[in-house]
């Protein structure tokens, strides 16, 4: 058994409106293929079939104010309510009240002390290391758990070797990131890579960021360009995917990118689609982002 978990930064179940939902007006067939020729929204917020299912999942985590990504990845990443915790909702990097919840059950850490393997898939260039080496604590909670844990971060090296998948899948920012031998590959190589680490793991992680900052920007072309790109993506991990040892997870923290109508993150539900072995049973008892991090370790 092995679980690909696929995080989305801000990515929500938003109106059936090609205007301002960059999901309806994106090329997105992979997609399209897993939830039976349609594309999740406010009035189509549910999907079954033999492999796949999906269901709308509360990022609002009962506490007033727009959800934000410090204290809502920590509920996805730990299974603790970190905005009820703190008081509020924080971000985008966890509160330092947050820490110790972060450091002690952390999926990661959960799962390594049942003996499983387990991969952080992005990986970082040098100026990453020298920028959490001079101490900051400006870090992710994907990040930080890693650092806290001694989970190893991915480095230029990795993605040379295609043991690491850029943040963007393409690497075509490396050159000017400080490392210029770093060469492209195509969003469906990167998914190919992927699928690799998934093999070698019991618990692989990437997480993409760049949806969210698509929908801050309010950026209808930028927004369909990260959707394109990450259905590529997830095209690579499908063609080397076993339905019958794997389960892969989609999950977001709040959503942003579907209502380019509004600048902010939205109370909107977040879609959780599960494909392949147990993914109905996987969704069974999800209905808040603190629920992922609880159902993977139920799997194990």
């Amino acid at each position: 058994m092995r679980v690909i978990l696929l995080f989305l930064d801000g990515v929500g179940i938003g109106k059936r409106d090609p205007h301002t939902n960059p999901f309806l007006a994106a090329r997105l067939p992979i997609l399209k293929e897993l939830l039976g020729d349609s594309i999740p929204s406010l009035s189509n917020k549910r999907f079954r079939s033999i492999r796949t299912e999906l269901v709308p999942v509360n990022a609002t985590l009962r506490v007033p104010g727009l959800p934000q990504s410090g204290t809502g990845q920590t509920a996805i990443f730990t299974g603790v309510n970190g905005a009820r915790l703190f008081g509020r909702h924080f971000g985008p990097y966890p509160p330092t009240v947050l820490r110790p919840v972060i450091e002690t059950k952390n999926i990661f850490r959960q799962l390594r002390n049942r003996g499983k393997t387990v991969c952080f898939a992005n990986a970082f260039p040098q100026r990453f290391f020298d920028y959490t080496s001079s101490g900051t604590r400006r870090l992710t909670v994907t990040t930080l758990a890693c650092i806290l844990t001694g989970v190893p971060l991915l480095t230029a090296n990795d993605l040379r070797r295609n043991e690491g998948i850029s943040a963007d899948f393409t690497r075509v920012r490396w050159p000017e990131l400080g490392h210029p031998d770093v060469e492209p590959v195509t969003p469906r190589e990167a998914g190919h890579h992927l699928w690799h680490l998934a093999e070698q793991n019991d618990f692989t992680l990437f997480e993409y960021w760049l949806t969210d900052h698509a929908g801050h920007g309010q950026n209808m072309k930028l927004g369909i360009e990260v959707l394109e790109s990450f259905d590529q993506f997830l095209g690579g991990i499908f063609e080397g995917f076993r339905n019958s040892d794997s389960l892969l997870v989609m999950i977001s923290d709040h959503g942003n990118l579907e209502d380019l109508s509004v600048k902010t993150h939205t109370r909107n539900p977040v879609p959780c689609i599960a494909v392949g072995q147990h993914a109905h049973d996987f969704v069974s008892s999800v209905r808040s982002l603190t629920h992922i991090t609880p159902a993977i370790l139920k799997l194990f």
